[in-house]
């Protein structure tokens, strides 16, 4: 047995682990824009990157080490996505790290960037953060700070796990994302880093598993980024461990992060849970689920809190998933919307689903009616601020 606290602050909780950010003009405002992890033992290392194929440079860099390397260091900036800058943006980090090693002894160091495609890293600019750097720091408030964009409140979560043996491990994490996001991961960063003595067999099977679970069932815009990059770090500090204690923590923490994200999404104001059940299998009920948190039409809907079933039934048949008009049924938290025999709203139904969708969270339920195949995946509005965001990004 075991419980899981939850501790205030971020990363500085884990053992062995330093963090901090600062400000060297990135952002036009004071706020920090570069970042920093650093472990006092060597990391094993598990991570999940974008499905886009167009992949940013820091991802490229990283995959340049042989396998199952250990490291240090981890270098995060804000405002620049680095991607799509060819050979040069990864000769970018390069330099950038022979700088660093002379301010500190850093071994097989990474960098996670995001921010604005296209453009170069301003070198000068990211290795000014050395010389304003604590390494020692532990103030995972600045690091949170540092990752982030469009975002408009921190992201930091960390729990400490207790074993009825006695002994214990910490788990910690910093996020960011806001927009950009997609069920395929999103345009964001996770980084958890623990003092866990977890083998690196058990790291890659669940962080793969929570991944699945949280950031790739969530979607604000459908858009899916050249940066995504989730990704554990653990230094083994604690010597202890717990299999399923260290799962069920991972498990909650990147579920909590998914969902900061999508209530911090570009503008957004609500959180909606599309339960797909009674598919044929789980792919159509997944296929289903997916089409709905990305659906436009569904979403504006979300915005203007109109209970229009007629949105949600024609996405599902956009799908060509195996359905029908007879067994479909539609629900907003336990409200029956559309049935075979209920397909108008009468005025109480209507009043009442009005009701459900002033909420800040509910769920919409599609049964299908033609099997057992069931997903649930996540989403949000879109409201007019998402557009006022994205088309003054640059500016």
């Amino acid at each position: 047995m075991f419980n899981i606290f939850s501790l205030k602050g971020g990363i500085s909780n884990v053992q062995g682990f330093c963090c901090d950010g600062v400000n060297v003009g990135m952002k036009s405002s004071q706020d920090e824009d570069v970042g920093f992890i650093r472990s006092e033992a060597l990391c094993d290392i598990s991570v999940r990157f974008t499905t886009n194929r167009f992949q940013a440079s820091p991802i490229i860099h990283f995959k340049k080490y042989p396998k199952d390397f250990k490291t240090n260091f981890l270098l995060i900036n804000s405002k620049n996505a680095n991607a799509m800058t060819g050979e040069k943006g990864v000769e970018d980090i390069e330099e950038i790290f022979n700088r660093l090693s002379n301010y500190i002894s850093v071994e097989n160091p990474i960098m996670s960037s995001t921010g604005v495609i296209g453009y170069r890293l301003d070198i000068e600019k990211i290795t000014s953060s050395f010389e304003k750097f604590d390494f020692n720091a532990k103030n995972s408030d600045r690091l949170a700070r540092a990752i982030m964009t469009t975002d408009s409140f921190k992201k930091e979560l960390s729990f400490r796990v207790e074993l009825d043996s006695g002994d214990s491990f910490n788990i910690a994490g910093v996020c960011k994302g806001a927009g950009m996001i997609n069920p395929a991961m999103a345009t964001m960063l996770c980084f958890v880093t623990t003092d866990a003595k977890i083998p690196k067999s058990d790291m890659e099977e669940f962080l793969s598993e929570a991944t699945e679970k949280s950031f790739n069932r969530i979607s604000v815009d459908g858009d899916t980024s050249t940066n995504d990059t989730v990704m554990l770090l653990s230094n083994g500090l604690s010597n202890s461990y717990n299999r399923e204690a260290f799962r069920e923590a991972l498990n909650r923490m990147l579920f909590e992060f998914a969902m900061m994200i999508l209530k911090d999404g570009e503008g957004a104001n609500k959180l909606i849970a599309f339960e797909v059940k009674g598919a044929k299998d789980s792919l159509e009920a997944e296929r289903v689920s997916r089409a709905l948190s990305n659906s436009l039409l569904v979403k504006t809907a979300l915005f203007g809190e109109d209970p229009n079933w007629g949105r949600i039934a024609s996405t599902i048949g956009a799908t060509g998933v195996e359905c029908s008009e007879e067994s479909l049924k539609i629900y907003y938290d336990n409200l029956l919307i559309y049935s075979d025999t209920q397909r108008e709203l009468d005025r109480d139904r209507e009043e009442r689903a009005y009701k459900i969708m002033k909420r800040d969270s509910f769920k919409i339920i599609c049964d299908l009616g033609v099997g057992s195949g069931e997903f649930t995946s996540y989403g949000c509005d879109l409201s007019y601020e998402y557009v006022k965001i994205n088309a003054e990004y640059r500016t």
